[in-house]
């Protein structure tokens, strides 16, 4: 018969090796809210506080609270099975999540909830575990008066009412002296969970509303998508079946940036700019779990680069979408793969159009451009328009040697078109791009030759400020076109 040895886990070295999960401070903050939201809590409070070189945390929530039995298992490391059947409304899966994501941060964890008028508490303290690792996992308890004589605690006991519950972090251990870089964090700490929440903190119709504030300041909702932009194209939405459950993908093409204002491309270009930003956004009953990926299944491309595709998966498929005890990581199985490569190929030209059609609709606006662009044999070439009023008037009072010299300084011009240069500045950063502008004196000298030139031709003065308006440079000013007109008396105010 076979011997057994019952070989428990030294405390100190587990949990000094949970601590190293790969938690940031962001993503770990963001794990102790899905313990918030799954409790139905209405409002939560995240508070961040330097005190003075011994900075603490605290997630205050009004959820329904936890018994003193539940708080206790609240506090067990591994306290639930993930292959267990769970609410379709449950953010958890390891029973890990807010140990190790508290750990990463602290070496102090205090639990303080409140159920059925019933105060409890419960506290880690790897201090003590370190100090004493023969005694094993000594969970400390609390009792009413020993919860009440702590401050921190009772200055944050009103938040929760008649029912909730307080995680507070102490002892942050990796930010001593650095309250430069804690401050730092809680910019990127509302940020992440602005975006990672946003579905939560502006729900659509039908879903409950939850409001998260940071440091009292509420938070507001950051959608990748921006679906309050009327250029914003909404493609049809596809669903994918496996093991009896939908995975629903929603795809989004977002606008091309002359059709929305600098501020407003910046803001949805996230960090890394909108590049980096393309891809899949992963959702997991409505919380962001992974975000600008394509899984390798396409290559990250400029003319691609405003397409982002809303991907819901449920809880129940977390064990083929491998998500991670973070919840910051999922890979697809092979059959949802295949799936989504499919719709990318479907939707990718849908993204590459607004780049294609936003040239058409640019040329079709001015009626004597200043270049001109001939596609012929695959081939496209820009060329200056030779019959641009400023070529032609220029050109007629030269003599017929100058002409062709005229001619060949144009034609240099053209082939020394930095073509290379161009194509690598529009697939960085389009929207920094941007041609001379003329001031108002040497506007209004061009405006004086093209005046006199039109006059002379015959042209009514009642037509010229049209005509303006449609040749260029001057379509680019319309409003200095037409003020300066009314100086000259062309056009009445």
């Amino acid at each position: 018969m076979p011997n057994f040895l019952n070989v428990q886990p030294s405390p100190s070295a587990l949990v000094q090796s949970l601590r190293d999960i790969g938690y940031s401070m962001e993503s770990a903050i963001a794990d102790v809210i899905d313990n918030s939201i799954t409790a139905e809590s209405k409002n939560i409070h995240v508070n961040f506080a330097w005190n003075n070189e011994n900075p603490w945390i605290a997630v205050v929530d009004d959820g329904y609270g936890m018994t003193p039995a539940e708080l206790t298992d609240a506090m067990r490391l591994g306290s639930r099975n993930p292959l267990e059947d769970r609410s379709d409304e449950d953010l958890g899966r390891f029973g890990l999540g807010l140990k190790t994501a508290s750990f990463s941060q602290c070496r102090q964890l205090t639990l303080i909830s409140k159920k059925n008028g019933m105060l409890a508490c419960r506290e880690w303290d790897l201090d003590l575990i370190e100090e004493n690792p023969d005694r094993g996992w000594r969970l400390r308890v609390l009792e009413g008066p020993e919860i009440l004589q702590d401050k921190y605690i009772v200055d944050l006991l009103p938040l929760i009412h008649r029912s909730g519950t307080i995680v507070l972090l102490r002892k942050l251990d990796r930010y001593d002296e650095l309250e430069k870089k804690l401050n730092s964090l809680v910019e990127r700490t509302r940020i992440h969970l602005e975006l990672v929440f946003h579905r939560f903190l502006s729900p659509r119709k039908g879903k409950k509303k939850i409001n998260i504030s940071l440091n009292n300041g509420p938070l507001t909702a950051f959608n990748p998508f921006n679906l309050s932009h009327a250029a914003t194209q909404e493609l049809p939405e596809q669903s994918i079946h496996v093991d009896g459950q939908s995975v629903n993908v929603q795809p989004y093409v977002l606008p091309h940036y002359n059709k929305i204002s600098r501020d407003e491309y910046q803001k949805y270009s996230c960090a890394g700019g909108y590049l980096q930003n393309q891809g899949f956004y992963v959702y997991r009953n409505r919380r962001l779990i992974i975000k600008g990926t394509w899984f390798r299944l396409i290559k990250k491309e400029e003319l691609t680069k405003l397409i982002r595709v809303q991907v819901d998966i449920p809880n129940s498929l977390d064990h083929l979408w491998k998500i991670d005890v973070k919840k910051s990581h999922a890979s697809p199985p092979e059959t949802i793969r295949n799936e989504l490569k499919l719709i990318i190929d479907r939707i990718a030209a849908s993204g590459k159009k607004v780049y294609r059609q936003k040239g058409k609709k640019l040329a079709s606006s001015v009626k004597v451009p200043g270049w001109t662009r001939t596609a012929a044999e695959g081939k496209i070439i820009y060329e200056i328009n030779r019959e641009h009023p400023l070529i032609t008037q220029f050109q007629s009072d030269l003599s017929e040697e100058k002409q062709q010299a005229f001619k060949d300084l144009i034609f240099m011009f053209e082939s020394s078109f930095p073509t290379e240069l161009f194509y690598s500045d529009v697939a960085k950063k389009p929207e920094d791009l941007c041609k001379p502008e003329f001031n108002e004196e040497q506007i209004s000298a061009l405006l004086d030759s093209f005046i006199t030139q039109m006059i002379n031709s015959g042209i009514p003065e009642t037509e010229i400020a049209e005509r303006l308006t449609s040749i260029d440079p001057f379509a680019a000013y319309p409003e200095e076109i037409e003020k300066l007109l009314q100086q000259k008396g062309i056009l009445n105010e």
